[in-house]
């Protein structure tokens, strides 16, 4: 159970903050920065919802994809630790497998890509990609994490916070971004399809085809 009562503490006005084990980090923790980022692209996602027209299957996805989103920060924020006396969340392989057949089933709705496209078109779609390059960021925070604390869990009875990092977050915020840009693309339909980009501002001929959308994902 959550229970808000009073939203300021003063707690962090040192510069530090608590981590799900209560243990105390500084703001600039790169975990703290990877729940951040995540929390963040939460909100850009509960913009686009907010701004309407996705419809239902979107909305659906997206809804589920926001209490996900939820429990990746609350997996990052909490350090492993080795038979821990109260399991915490932690981001589970059937999430990301979730978002893989979520990409497959939208992206049979839109064509193949043939050109890169801009981040635009109708305003819900507009978030749905400033939503993809924020958990991009967040991804990428989460490698940082993982690369300053490892993906092993501290032993029994180690002190709080020096457990490693689950690199399903990672991962889990990689396939993310992947269905952000579909659902983007899926999003603009209604709107007449994707915005093209066009080569130096439309001054240079079109490129045939490019080998991968690789300006869209990673």
């Amino acid at each position: 159970m959550v229970i808000l009562s009073r939203i300021y503490t003063r707690t962090g006005d040192a510069g530090t903050t608590a981590l799900g084990d209560f243990s105390r980090t500084g703001k600039n923790d790169p975990r703290l920065i990877a729940y951040a980022d995540t929390d963040e692209t939460n909100s850009v996602i509960g913009v686009a919802v907010a701004a309407g027209g996705l419809g239902g299957e979107l909305d659906a996805v997206l809804h589920r994809v926001q209490n996900e989103l939820f429990d990746v920060g609350a997996d990052l924020c909490n350090p492993l630790v080795e038979d821990p006396a109260y399991p915490p969340l932690r981001v589970k392989q059937p999430w990301i497998d979730d978002l893989e057949a979520d990409c497959d089933r939208l992206g049979e709705q839109v064509e193949t890509l043939r050109s890169f496209i801009l981040p635009g078109g109708s305003v819900g779609a507009a978030h749905l990609h400033l939503a993809r390059t924020v958990a991009r960021r967040a991804e990428r925070a989460a490698w940082l994490a993982l690369e300053t604390y490892g993906d092993q869990p501290a032993p029994a009875g180690s002190p709080k916070g020096t457990g490693g990092v689950n690199p399903l977050t990672a991962q889990y915020l990689n396939r993310l971004s992947d269905l952000l840009f579909l659902a983007a693309r899926v999003a603009n339909l209604p709107a007449g399809g994707d915005v093209l980009w066009q080569p130096g501002g439309g001054r240079e001929e079109h490129p045939a085809a490019p080998p991968t959308d690789a300006a869209n994902t990673h």
